[in-house]
């Protein structure tokens, strides 16, 4: 096919909604093999001591960790994000493939334990590919929902999970957060007035096989590259929801749920939206998006 920067949108949208070109051009992974397609099995969450991991959570609204299924699958899944930037495609299309629903489906036993048991994924995930070469930069500084999504003993009932595919280091962009017990306006109603310690602002480094957790309220950023960074940050994430309470985006997402590849294609159309003010992304892109939702 011809290079993508020289589609049109609505043949671009035509392209992106067939699997054979996902087959075609991403070989090393694998797409849904149909509505009846199995979920992958939950393994172990992570290794670090759960007692530990609970408290820092709790604490300092965040706490890092590392998983196999991460470490296995993050060279594949960073190789098909370089794809992406190649193809000139939002990286966030790597969600039609079931290794990366299969890494963040591992840390079930841990969600399970801070979300409950009936817990579920929301619609609402993104990858990166910040590079270096042209100056970018990870997202500006937010809380992903605020102190809406803290109960009233300060219990999460939204978590973020954001996981490296290759180093990020302060060079590449890694993760910037201030830590909740650092914050003098967390949880409070002047969270949209943030008053910041530079001395209390904790670089987030980590690599291929690492996961950062954190809840909702948390204020967090990504830095900017380096022209002296060796490769581009690339990265990925999914925010979580307890199942028991209002859903903050719908639709909600049983997680051991079959996603078909229609559905697939939908929440990463739906992402490309809701998103725009967050992340650069060509003009086109948008009627590419609301063409797919509408396929």
């Amino acid at each position: 096919m011809p290079d993508t920067l020289e589609r049109t949108a609505p043949a671009l949208a035509s392209d992106l909604a067939r699997p054979e070109f996902w087959a075609e051009n991403f070989p090393d992974l694998t797409l849904p093999a149909g509505p009846g397609a199995a979920a992958a099995a939950a393994l172990p969450a992570g290794e670090a001591d759960a007692r530990i991991v609970a408290e820092r959570l709790y604490e300092e609204g965040y706490f890092q960790d590392r998983n196999a299924t991460f470490a296995r699958l993050a060279p594949v899944l960073a190789e098909a994000v370089k794809t992406c930037a190649r193809l000139d495609i939002p990286p966030p299309f790597i969600f039609l493939f079931d290794e990366t629903w299969a890494c963040f489906r591992s840390l079930d036993p841990m969600l399970r334990r801070f979300l409950g048991e009936d817990y579920r994924m929301l619609p609402d995930f993104w990858t990166w590919h910040v590079d270096p070469a042209a100056g970018q930069a990870g997202w500006r500084p937010h809380r992903d929902k605020g102190r809406m999504s803290l109960a009233p003993n300060g219990a999460p009932l939204s978590l973020t999970v954001w996981a490296p595919l290759m180093d990020a280091t302060p060079l590449t962009s890694c993760m910037y957060l201030l830590p909740a017990n650092r914050d003098p306006v967390y949880n409070t109603d002047q969270e949209a007035v943030w008053n910041i310690n530079a001395a209390s602002i904790r670089a987030l480094p980590g690599g291929p096989g690492d996961y950062f957790c954190w809840n909702q309220a948390v204020l967090h950023w990504g830095s900017e590259s380096s022209r002296f960074a060796p490769h581009p940050r690339i990265s990925m994430a999914l925010e979580f929801q307890r199942g028991d309470i209002q859903p903050f985006n719908q639709p909600l997402i049983d997680p051991f749920q079959p996603l078909d590849f229609q559905t697939r294609l939908k929440l990463v159309a739906k992402q490309i939206l809701q998103y725009r003010h967050m992340y650069p992304l060509a003009a086109r892109f948008e009627a590419v998006a609301q063409g797919l939702l509408g396929a």
